[in-house]
């Protein structure tokens, strides 16, 4: 029985990254002989243990082979006849395919070193096929490691885009998209990742809207500013998803929707587009059109979420409708502080009083309204 520090603990390692999650791969043990030895099973599907005292991640050494569509489509073999090296070919790139001995002998029988010098983003194997998470999970890779100059090796994005044009992508299970995009939303380079889905192929069945080069590029603009700004991630996806307030009414929160997004994010992605095309609009803004804007992001209730929808919108309006935003701002600093209970104090109450509150606010926004155009 031996243990080896695997994928990207070695791979972060070798790069002087933080490493963050060790994780180890055994060979030559059974599952008997692990809870023999104290380890404690957590793998439903693979035979992965708990260290006793560390909590780190044990798991047999395994092989794969497909025998379905998609992430579930494979029958895990696991035995002590298994090999260090039959484990470390089936992993996905050669940079996480390296382990470490614990007398820090380092195992590299595909030349992930090799590759991590020449900055390249390399698949071990043509089983990289049978599986099309990987695409995904490369263009994540490939977000988060791009300060470091590194990219996707040629052979690896052809092998790619025949993956695509085959239909594998179209066997992703969406819970499983949502993960991956969530996790590349907050990557070093999130805008890589959609572009690396663009070269293969992938963003146009994932996300079709932006497929168009000027809708990539103004939601990748939008998204690099949210990143900046280190927005949360409803706030980064309704940006990259801005430019679809052009289309159909309702297009982002659909697009949203089928990415399985949290309702949080499918909430924001339709607050922006609505407020672009609103903000955007070539007529004067009315203090109707303010007032709907802040019920409809339900200002007075959720003042936070308001605040990272003003957030965004600094990221996707262009220049000249940055004005916009502010009067949008100015109209909720002026109607926020309408108090109920003064109106209750005046007799209104039920209907009556939400009647009264909608009234005051919006002769507040009419006020600055009109106290903007008289300084103007």
């Amino acid at each position: 029985m031996k243990a080896y520090l695997v994928g990207g603990a070695v791979r972060d390692e070798l790069l002087k990254l933080p490493v963050k999650d060790r994780d180890w791969v055994v060979t030559g043990a059974t599952p008997g002989e692990m809870l023999q030895q104290g380890y404690k099973k957590v793998g439903a599907d693979f035979p992965v243990f708990l260290h006793p005292e560390s909590r780190e991640e044990y798991a047999l050494a395994r092989t794969e082979r497909k025998n379905g569509q998609g992430y579930h489509g494979f029958t895990v073999y696991s035995a002590p006849d298994v090999t260090l090296e039959d484990d470390l070919k089936r992993r996905d790139l050669t940079i996480n395919a390296m382990a470490k001995a614990t007398d820090g002998t380092l195992v590299d029988p595909f030349n992930g070193q090799q590759d991590l010098d020449a900055r390249l983003l390399r698949h071990v194997s043509d089983a990289f096929a049978e599986d099309p998470l990987r695409i995904l999970r490369t263009a994540r890779f490939a977000a988060r490691l791009q300060p470091m100059g590194f990219k996707v090796a040629d052979q690896t994005m052809t092998l790619m885009k025949n993956m695509v044009a085959a239909g594998e992508v179209e066997h992703l299970v969406p819970e499983r998209v949502w993960q991956e995009v969530q996790r590349a939303l907050h990557e070093n380079e999130p805008g890589t990742f959609f572009k690396v889905l663009q070269d293969c192929g992938a963003l146009n069945a994932l996300i079709p809207e932006l497929e168009p080069a000027e809708s990539l590029a103004d939601g990748l603009n939008a998204l690099r500013c949210s990143h900046q700004r280190d927005l949360p991630t409803e706030a980064r996806l309704a940006a990259l998803l801005s430019p679809l307030a052009s289309l159909e009414p309702g297009t982002a929160e659909h697009r949203a929707r089928s990415l399985k997004a949290p309702n949080e994010c499918i909430a924001m992605a339709r607050l922006v587009s609505d407020a672009v095309s609103a903000l955007t609009a070539a007529k004067p803004l009315e203090a109707d059109t303010l007032l709907k804007l802040l019920n409809d992001s339900d200002a007075w209730r959720k003042p936070d979420r308001f605040q990272v929808l003003l957030g965004t919108l600094a990221c996707v309006l262009p220049s000249p409708s940055l004005a916009n935003l502010d009067q949008l701002r100015h109209a909720y600093e002026q109607s926020a502080s309408v108090n109920p209970q003064s109106l209750m104090a005046e007799g209104y109450a039920g209907k009556e009083l939400g009647e009264a509150i909608q009234r005051e606010r919006k002769h507040r926004i009419q006020l600055a309204i009109d106290r903007a155009k008289g300084n103007a």
